[in-house]
């Protein structure tokens, strides 16, 4: 039998949401920091890029990535730069933060709904 790659592909995304979250935690804590630089992880689509090679088997199938993830900002152009010399925007992190619970929900919802067919087929 094949092992469950979805569940794997799961467990990934779940350790990056929390990598994530930590990397916004820790701007937001430092938003008073004077001339700490925000900074942002990686998008899981180029995490995945460089781990799994995707083979397209059919001509139908989607090639645009993994997910909706934005690139990952590094904030040296679009970021306003405070007088403490930081440049965190505290509204740009909640809004990161919001990304990654949204993620982490439908992420969740996906493996309970996948979880109750697999229960199904194996009762039946």
């Amino acid at each position: 039998m094949q092992p469950m790659q979805l569940f794997d592909l799961a467990f990934r995304q779940n350790e990056w949401l929390a990598q994530r979250q930590s990397v916004i935690s820790s701007n937001v804590a430092n938003a008073n920091t004077p001339g700490y630089k925000a900074k942002d992880i990686e998008s899981f689509d180029d995490v995945m890029r460089k781990s799994v090679s995707m083979t397209a088997t059919d001509p139908q199938h989607l090639t645009s990535g993994l997910g909706t993830f934005r690139q990952a900002e590094d904030g040296s152009s679009e970021a306003e730069v405070l007088v403490s010399g930081n440049d965190v925007n505290l509204e740009q992190e909640f809004l990161k933060s919001n990304d990654v619970m949204r993620s982490y929900s439908m992420n969740t919802q996906i493996m309970r709904t996948f979880d109750r067919m697999l229960q199904s087929v194996t009762k039946a």
